[in-house]
Parts: C-alpha cells; sequence; structure tokens
C-alpha cells in the first residue's frame, strides 16, 4: 500500500489566515456597554453577542461566532491619496456602539475582541474569519458598518440592518425590504452558523478561557 505525504506550505496565504484567526480569538473579550477607550492602530475586529434578551441571536451567546466581522485601515486612499490615521479600529468600534445603541438592542449583552495589524494581514483575517464564520451582519442583514449617508444620498433604500433594526439616526430612505422575511432568513442562518460551529479550519478556543473582559 503506497502513501502519498501531506503537503505544508506555512507561508501560504490559506495557512497565514488561519494564524491569524487562530490568535484573534485568542483576544480576550471587551465589554461595549462604556465608552471605548481610545487606542492607536489598525487591524482587525470583530463583535460578539453575549445575552439573552434578543431571541435571534441567543443561540450564539457561548459560541465564538460574531454577528460582525471588519477592520480599521491605516490608510486610505479612496480619494487617491493616502492620509494616515492615528485610531482606524477604534473609530470604527466607537460608530458601531453608537449604532448599536441608537437601534434599540442592548449595548450591555454586546462585546468586541481586536488585534493590531499590518492591512495586508488584517485583510488575510478579516476574510478568514468571514469565510469560516459567515458573520450574520455581514451576510444576510448587511448595512450595519456602511459609512452614514450624505444629504444627496439620503433618499436611496434602506439596509437590510436597519430594517431589521430600526432607530439609528442616520437611518434613510425608503424601505424596501421585509423585516419577517430577514428575520426568518436570519433565524436560519443562525442555526446553520451553529450547526457549522466544528468544522473551522482553526483551532478555536473555549469562550469559557477568553470570556468577557472589562477594560473601562
Amino acid at each position: 500500500m503506497s502513501q502519498t505525504p501531506a503537503s505544508f506550505d506555512p507561508l501560504s496565504t490559506e495557512q497565514i489566515a488561519h494564524t491569524i484567526c487562530e490568535m484573534f480569538e485568542r483576544q480576550p473579550l471587551v465589554s461595549m456597554t462604556c465608552e471605548i477607550s481610545r487606542f492607536e492602530g489598525s487591524g482587525l475586529y470583530a463583535l460578539y453577542y453575549r445575552g439573552s434578551s434578543v431571541e435571534l441571536y441567543r443561540p450564539l451567546n457561548r459560541l465564538q461566532v460574531p454577528v460582525y466581522v471588519g477592520q480599521g485601515k491605516s490608510s486610505n486612499s479612496a480619494s487617491g491619496g493616502k492620509a494616515r490615521e492615528r485610531y482606524p479600529v477604534y473609530n470604527r468600534l466607537r460608530k458601531h456602539r453608537l449604532s448599536i445603541i441608537e437601534s434599540g438592542l442592548p449595548i450591555e449583552e454586546f462585546r468586541f475582541r481586536a488585534l493590531l495589524l499590518p492591512d495586508v494581514h488584517a485583510d488575510l483575517g478579516e476574510n478568514g474569519l468571514r469565510v469560516g464564520y459567515v458573520p450574520l451582519w455581514n451576510n444576510k442583514l448587511k448595512g450595519f458598518g456602511s459609512n452614514e449617508q450624505g444629504s444627496s444620498t439620503r433618499q436611496s433604500k434602506k439596509s437590510m440592518w436597519d430594517t431589521v433594526h430600526d432607530g439609528r439616526r442616520r437611518s434613510h430612505g425608503g424601505v424596501v425590504h421585509q423585516a419577517e422575511k430577514l428575520l426568518a432568513e436570519a433565524e436560519k442562518h443562525i442555526a446553520q452558523q451553529v450547526d457549522d460551529y466544528d468544522k473551522l479550519p482553526w483551532p478555536h478556543p473555549s469562550t469559557e478561557t477568553y470570556e468577557d473582559l472589562d477594560l473601562q
């Protein structure tokens, strides 16, 4: 009986992404109840639900499954030039905290974790977490992390996230999505996330080991 040796490239983009995701999940979960202390640096972050009052998200409250994954980049070249930013991850988290509060969701039941990284590695980590977990607010309830609309675009359609979690001051435009249908799809999506939880290509630590850390 012949045996073909296994192949392993420790510097492949896939392996690097898995390493980043594993390291990311070793970071503590931090309460979002109080204002987040300002810190410098770019990198990767994710939001988690840790509560019981929101029935939709209750199945995720003891799992390492984020509801949203994003990154804050150290530079922004959208205008053709590069403008360095000192607090990109902090600024994103601060805006997200306000969005959760304005929507009426219980901010005390949400946590974040973050890892400072160069932009290129944050890209790999974000993609790894998105593919591995398929976070709900990145997929079935899109619109949570989008930039606030300006006065010239406030008649555009209301996002899926704002349709389900209405209340943000930044929420404008007509309702084109059905909240009941979105909720049904979200419930089905979360059930699939729970079923797929042990299929990740990297090991995830116990939430009891890396549970809440209050840095306020």
